[in-house]
């Protein structure tokens, strides 16, 4: 039987603040289907969509990735205006003393004895910067491609009035129909279109793993040493053992106690 002297609090933090969460929320809901419209877009002739479907799938996939690109502009000038832990210094790698802090924390959840961390541990930092990239990455060569494929702004207006043929009316455009443009011009446009599609495409497949990774450390984070990070995105709280590293400053909202809440 253990003694009273020997058990651990469980001490609860105020962590991750309203439009932090939303944004995390509103982008898996935006992958998700961006993921879904992109796989059956890409998977169009095997299925024998016509033409029209193309042109609705597309049409559904760019109208997500507005508020997909929306949702990740909010979040770049948050990271200057957001609370502690949600801004660009408590997120991204460096800073006086990380590389040490990523020995330290990777050597302590080696050694089964894990650091515990309000915001984003050493080693999450680097994975968040990196998904943020591709999502960036993804969101500007989207745009670029919604105004080549459907010519949808920012740049469809200025793609329609470069491949239109002569006599046609830009604002008249339509995708696939041929006969509507000028063919040197489109030829032209498409060859602009394919690099910026190969890095969406190749983007596409890094993110796609990069959220497999992440769902993965998540997990084993949550195992390793709780907190509840799933659960804390949805609370904005974190319950944690001990003194959180990166715990200055930051009082805890309550303790727990053999199950009980201390206030």
């Amino acid at each position: 039987m253990k003694h009273q002297s020997d058990m651990t609090d469980h001490k609860s933090y105020q962590v991750w603040d309203v439009p932090t969460r939303c944004f995390h929320w509103i982008n898996v809901l935006c992958v998700l289907l961006l993921v879904g419209f992109g796989l059956v877009i890409l998977n169009a002739g095997a299925l024998e969509i016509t033409s029209a479907g193309k042109i609705l799938l597309k049409t559904l996939h760019v109208s997500v990735g507005y508020v997909f690109a929306v949702n990740i502009a909010v979040r770049l000038v948050w990271g200057f205006l957001g609370n502690r832990h949600a801004r660009w210094s408590q997120m991204l790698p460096g800073g006086k003393g990380y590389f040490q802090r990523v020995r330290s924390y990777s050597a302590a959840f080696i050694a089964g004895a894990p650091q515990s961390y309000l915001g984003h541990n050493p080693l999450g930092r680097i994975a968040i910067t990196g998904l943020l990239l591709v999502m960036i990455v993804q969101a500007s060569t989207g745009l670029l491609l919604a105004g080549t494929d459907i010519y949808y702004p920012p740049f469809g207006s200025w793609i329609a009035h470069w491949i239109a043929a002569a006599g046609v009316d830009p604002a008249t455009l339509k995708p696939y129909s041929p006969d509507m443009y000028d063919k040197a011009s489109y030829a032209d446009m498409r060859s602009l279109h394919e690099p910026f599609a190969l890095i969406h495409l190749y983007g596409f497949y890094l993110l796609a793993a990069g959220i497999l990774i992440h769902i993965a450390a998540v997990v084993i984070t949550e195992l390793r040493e709780g907190g509840g990070l799933t659960s804390a995105m949805i609370s904005g709280r974190k319950v944690l053992k001990g003194t959180p590293v990166d715990a200055v400053d930051t009082e805890p909202v309550n303790t727990e106690r053999n199950g009980r809440k201390w206030t």
